[in-house]
C-alpha cells in the first residue's frame, strides 16, 4: 500500500512539474501530459461520441485544455480537470449537430418490454436499476440521438454513469441546482419519447 501511495503522489508530483516548465514556456513539454492521458481522455470520450468523432474531439479537449492550462488551480487532480473538458467538448458536439430521426425497425420486444418497464417506474432507484440492464444499451443510444444536448448530458452522466449530481456539476461546469433540474427533465423527456414510440407514432 505504502508504495502504491507513494507512486501516486510521484505521479501528482511529475505532472505538477510538467505544468509549471510548461507555464514557464517550455511547451514542447505538453505533448508528456497528452502521451500520459491520452488513454484516459479518449475513454470519457469515446463513450459520448460516434467512433468517427472520437479523434477529433479528442484533439479539441487536448487544444482546450491548453488553453486554459493557466486556470487549472490544482484543486482536482489533473485527470479529473481534464475529464470536465471532456464531457464539456463532447457536450459542444452535439450542440453543433442537427438531431435527426432515428430507425427504430431494430427494437425487439426485449427493448419494448424495458421501454414499458422505464415508463412503469416512479421511484428514481428503479429507474437507475433499469437504465444498467442489456437491453438498456441499445434502446438508449436510439433515444440519445434525439435528445437535447442538455438532456442527454445529464442523462449520460447522472442515470447511466451513476454519478452524483455534485460530480455531474464539477464536470460540466454548471451549477448543482441546475444539474439537479435538468436530470429531472432529462428523465422525463426519455420517457414521453419512449412512450411516443410505445404508441408508435414514430
Amino acid at each position: 500500500m505504502a508504495d502504491e501511495t507513494q507512486g501516486n503522489r510521484t505521479t501528482h508530483r511529475d505532472d505538477r512539474e510538467l505544468l509549471r516548465l510548461i507555464l514557464q514556456g517550455q511547451t514542447d513539454l505538453y505533448a508528456d501530459l497528452i502521451v500520459r492521458y491520452q488513454s484516459h481522455v479518449a475513454r470519457v470520450v469515446r463513450r459520448r461520441v460516434p467512433p468517427d468523432d472520437v479523434e477529433e474531439v479528442v484533439h479539441d479537449v487536448f487544444v482546450r485544455a491548453y488553453m486554459g492550462l493557466s486556470q487549472y488551480s490544482g484543486s482536482v487532480s489533473f485527470d479529473h480537470w481534464l475529464s470536465g473538458i471532456a464531457v464539456r467538448a463532447c457536450y459542444d458536439f452535439w450542440r453543433a449537430q442537427k438531431r435527426e430521426a432515428v430507425p427504430v425497425s431494430s427494437l425487439t420486444d426485449d427493448h419494448q418490454r424495458w421501454i414499458d418497464g422505464v415508463m412503469s417506474v416512479e421511484s428514481e432507484a428503479a429507474f437507475h436499476d433499469l437504465v444498467r440492464r442489456r437491453e438498456a444499451t441499445e434502446v438508449l443510444q436510439w433515444a440519445l440521438n434525439r435528445l437535447s444536448p442538455e438532456n442527454r448530458a445529464v442523462l449520460t452522466l447522472v442515470h447511466l454513469e451513476g454519478r452524483s449530481a455534485r460530480e455531474a456539476a464539477s464536470l460540466l461546469g454548471w451549477s448543482l441546482v441546475n444539474v439537479k433540474v435538468r436530470a429531472h427533465r432529462a428523465r422525463r423527456a426519455l420517457r414521453s419519447l419512449l412512450t411516443t414510440h410505445s404508441r408508435g407514432h414514430l
